[in-house]
């Protein structure tokens, strides 16, 4: 589904992603995993297209998408809940949700019933504004947000930070769902070894902007992990 070929990103003068290869299957979760500071937002931000890159290639279910703007891999079904959820707390969950009807693969009118169906406490809350939600609630917001979308790669930045188990186990069977039932590919940073393995098909481990361990979900063993994640 997405496929990256010698990616090269700077900062100024500070080279910050070395030469990154990445593939991410068709239906499959893929977790971008390593210490923090070690690129994997910067990473995601260029693949959406809100960061530039200095050479290298992004193709998305086969189509080349490198110069493409943010707005136009959106409208191609990439969605993004970033980390921090970045919903709009003054405006009302339904106003959220309709930010996105526009944007999407299919210029819809409504709210898809899906979100719903995953999300049933968003239509108990429509005229509630985001800001007045908990943490796990905006969470679920900000990924209701991205699948109005309609999207084929649903990327998230953390999504179980700062959240409470019961939404942390919730959204665990959210992303089992959509990739299992739905066939919505997932690129997923996270730092929860446990939630990690519970959803993810497959691991990249990015250190100092390097892609320096990739396979599948199993083959992460303890010596990866003391190596590149424990703090």
């Amino acid at each position: 589904m997405l496929q990256i070929k010698h990616l090269n990103q700077y900062y100024g003068e500070s080279h910050t992603l070395w030469d990154i290869d990445l593939a991410v299957p068709k239906g499959q979760c893929t977790c971008l995993m390593g210490r923090n500071g070690v690129g994997k937002t910067t990473l995601l931000d260029v693949i959406m297209g809100l960061l530039p890159l200095r050479s290298g290639h992004i193709t998305l279910d086969g189509q080349e998408i490198t110069k493409l703007a943010a707005e136009r891999r959106a409208a191609l079904g990439v969605g993004y809940v970033p980390q921090g959820r970045q919903i709009f707390p003054l405006l009302t969950v339904q106003e959220n949700l309709e930010i996105g009807l526009g944007s999407g693969r299919r210029k819809r009118k409504n709210i898809p019933d899906l979100v719903f169906s995953l999300f049933p406490v968003l239509k108990e809350m429509m005229n509630r504004r985001g800001g007045d939600l908990s943490g796990g609630q905006q969470q679920q917001l900000a990924i209701g947000r991205a699948l109005v979308l309609d999207p084929l790669l649903l990327i998230l930045d953390e999504p179980t930070e700062g959240i409470q188990p019961n939404i942390v186990q919730e959204i665990g069977e959210i992303i089992n769902k959509l990739k299992n039932d739905l066939g919505i590919t997932v690129l997923l940073v996270e730092q929860k070894l446990p939630f990690a393995r519970a959803v993810a098909d497959g691991f990249v481990i990015l250190d100092r902007g390097r892609s320096v361990a990739t396979g599948s979900i199993d083959k992460l063993d303890k010596h990866l992990i003391r190596q590149y994640l424990t703090v």
